[in-house]
């Protein structure tokens, strides 16, 4: 079958049409049915993310670790990254494009991301704390004043991948998955971390000031 996928076909799992297939074509007997082509690639490369994914994860878990030295610490940086990944899930609902391998990658930038803007919150957050404030006005002091940073960080990276969002012409369905996970992922955790990166931090470290 040529042309173009029915609507009941696109935009679904990729183990969605070969079920229905199967489900309704009895192969005669010294017959087999396989799969292949670009469907082949993307059950590969989906198997792959699978393992990539939470790797990733882990080694910025560490990272985090190395940098403050502690795990509370790194635990409400990398609280970002859940952040982030609800707003690239909601941009490719609203656009209503499918999870793709270029949407997977997409996260994996996008969790860089969400980490810096909270190292660079905490980094500040902490050294106020270093100077004797209370962790309250630590809080509100980092957020002021890093405001300013943390939105030319979002803008550049989100900017930058504006183009790739709208584009129309040949690769286009490869890149607009991608841009719009970073885009829509980018705003959604530079909002929260100023919000809710704090709270996570006061409550975490309720009854000390370390």
């Amino acid at each position: 079958m040529t042309g173009p996928l029915p609507g009941s076909i696109r935009g679904r799992h990729p183990n969605y049409a070969r079920r229905q297939i199967e489900s309704r074509i009895h192969v005669p007997a010294g017959y087999w049915l396989g799969w292949g082509g670009q469907f082949e690639n993307l059950v590969a490369a989906r198997n792959r993310l699978a393992v990539v994914v939470p790797m990733a994860l882990l080694l910025i878990l560490a990272l985090l670790i190395l940098a403050f030295g502690s795990l509370r610490d790194a635990l409400v940086v990398f609280s970002g990254v859940p952040l982030a990944l609800t707003g690239g899930v909601l941009a490719l609902t609203v656009r209503q494009m499918p999870f793709s391998i270029t949407a997977g990658i997409g996260f994996i930038a996008l969790s860089g991301v969400a980490v810096l803007n909270g190292v660079v919150l905490l980094s500040f957050v902490r050294q106020r704390l270093s100077d004797g404030l209370a962790i309250e006005l630590a809080l509100m002091d980092g957020c002021t004043r890093r405001l300013r940073p943390l939105l030319m960080t979002a803008l550049v990276a989100a900017l930058g991948f504006v183009p790739m969002a709208l584009a129309t012409g040949a690769g286009a369905e490869v890149q607009r998955p991608l841009a719009t996970v970073v885009v829509g992922g980018i705003v959604s955790s530079t909002l929260l971390t100023l919000v809710v990166l704090p709270v996570l931090y006061s409550l975490s470290h309720r009854g000390g000031r370390s």
